[in-house]
């Protein structure tokens, strides 16, 4: 029996949409990947940095923008829904301008950093070594499932 997972994907600024055709289904099959057997709700709001920043700045004390944001949903959901497992936010100028410097493409850098930021919403952290080396493990697991290369190895342009 398959569990329900709910994605709403918010295309906020129009860069991604005219970077990426097929974003939305992009984002879904990473979420759904990364959130394989979890049931709920996931927000994904692809947005310009200047949001990001203020985000950043307002719930992290970091004034300025950043790849992606996750925000976990609440702990004690609506009686009789399914939890809402959080949102995701990812600044576009951010995101492409790392695609290019890591020589990937951007569908490939925004599928990483899906995975990752559900990945959050799901309890997993990077704040020590062992906890970054099992996150990072997933990571490249779920994204070799999608026949996308470890986003941690760089490739080198000599």
């Amino acid at each position: 029996m398959q569990t329900a997972l709910e994605i709403d994907v918010n295309v906020e600024d129009p860069d991604w949409a005219s970077a990426l055709s097929g974003i939305e289904r992009c984002v879904e099959r990473a979420a759904r990947a990364a959130a394989a057997g979890a049931e709920g709700s996931i927000v994904i709001l692809l947005t310009d940095d200047e949001t990001v920043r203020d985000l950043n700045a307002r719930f992290r004390s970091k004034d300025r923008p950043t790849n992606v944001l996750s925000f976990p949903g609440a702990d004690m959901p609506m009686p009789g829904a399914a939890p809402h497992l959080g949102d995701i936010v990812l600044a576009y100028g951010v995101c492409a301008g790392e695609a290019v410097s890591q020589s990937k493409s951007l569908t490939n850098h925004l599928t990483h950093l899906v995975v990752h930021g559900v990945l959050h919403l799901l309890g997993r952290d990077h704040e020590t070594d062992p906890e970054a080396e099992a996150m990072e493990a997933e990571e490249k697991a779920i994204l070799a499932a999608l026949g996308i290369a470890d986003p941690y190895v760089l490739i080198d342009d000599h």
